[in-house]
């Protein structure tokens, strides 16, 4: 799949969930909260502290959902990255 955001927006996908608790229970998906980390997939031609590859940390409630061949992807602004994850 080939996506170019335009401007200052970044794509990312969300980052995989846990799917059992520490106590060993499963959760199931209507439980779950979207995560608030990702990994940048692609970056706007004005985008300049993040790039393709990076783990971000974005604000809860920013960008657009979108599904792009049965996944779940965002598009926010750069100014939604709150930090990249380093590590």
């Amino acid at each position: 799949m080939k996506f170019k955001p335009l401007k200052d927006r970044v794509f990312v996908s969300y980052a995989e969930e846990e799917e059992k608790t520490k106590g060993g229970l499963y959760v199931p998906d209507t439980a779950k909260e979207k995560p608030q980390k990702g990994k940048v997939e692609a970056v706007g031609s004005e985008v300049k502290e993040i790039k393709v590859g990076d783990a971000v940390l974005f604000d809860k409630y920013s960008g657009s959902k979108v599904k792009m061949e049965d996944k779940e992807y965002l598009i926010i602004k750069e100014e939604d990255v709150l930090g990249i994850v380093e590590g």
